[in-house]
């Protein structure tokens, strides 16, 4: 893949945490490309380093061995030219602002709005793009947990970043309310074409949302596979149900297992 069409370029990349009892292995050799307006999923057991891959992407670890490309520049250079954002599993809301004072946050300690694009949604563009049209002045405590995470999206929306690195956001949510997001997620990343890196632990999540998956195996983490996901670009959740998504997710599951 050419590294202009390309969001990351992860060549060989080792992480190891040292501690005065011992080293610990939480990434050995992992390589993976990353289009431009892509959505991959990074799947795989607890322990087996997806969050901490996440992390070198972002610029929060350093590898320890290895090269790391991001958007055609270092991970730190893209965090410091604010083209990433990042939503965790906790929608981290400061309780005492609005969702749309939560929302402007980013721009109010980045410099403010004139550093955007021209045509960079507004705060309330973006809440109403999460389907929050009409909750902007609510605080955290009155909305729900799946919307409180809308809120995040927003709010990693609001930099107009070119990739959204994304950590289990919905790991905590009830079913119910994350098939939904599931749906809404895939609006948005059509509607914006936003680079868009998933962590999930969920076969069925991963399959519904990736472009791609990124399977990785545990104990050192390391790429098991990539494969392409043969779905049409519209999904809803009655594609879980069809012959082609089983038979992909039940081979996810059998390479998972092996």
């Amino acid at each position: 893949m050419h590294a202009m069409s390309s969001a990351v370029e992860c060549r060989n990349v080792t992480v190891r945490f040292v501690t005065e009892r011992r080293t610990v292995t939480a990434l050995e050799n992992v390589s993976f490309s990353l289009q431009r307006g892509g959505f991959l999923a990074l799947l795989g057991p607890s322990g087996c380093g997806k969050s901490t891959l996440l992390r070198v992407v972002a610029d929060l670890i350093q590898p320890t061995a290895g090269s790391m490309a991001v958007l055609g520049q270092t991970p730190e250079e893209a965090r410091r030219d604010r083209a990433l954002g990042f939503v965790f599993q906790d929608a981290a809301l400061l309780p005492w602002r609005t969702a749309i004072q939560n929302v402007q946050l980013p721009l109010e300690v980045g410099g403010g709005p004139k550093s955007l694009p021209a045509n960079a949604p507004t705060p309330r563009e973006l809440l109403k793009l999460v389907g929050l049209e009409g909750w902007e002045n609510s605080f955290p405590h009155e909305l729900s947990g799946g919307m409180r995470q809308r809120v995040s999206i927003a709010r990693a929306l609001v930099t107009s970043p070119r990739m959204l690195l994304m950590d289990e956001p919905f790991g905590a949510l009830d079913e119910f309310t994350r098939d939904r997001l599931n749906e809404e997620l895939r609006r948005i990343w059509q509607e914006t074409r936003t680079t868009i890196l998933f962590v999930t632990h969920s076969i069925y999540e991963s399959v519904f949302l990736g472009e791609s998956v990124l399977m990785l195996a545990a104990n050192p983490g390391r790429v098991r596979e990539q494969v392409n996901i043969d779905l049409p670009p519209d999904r809803t959740l009655a594609i879980r149900d069809t012959e082609t998504f089983v038979r992909v997710a039940a081979g996810l599951r059998k390479s998972l297992e092996h």
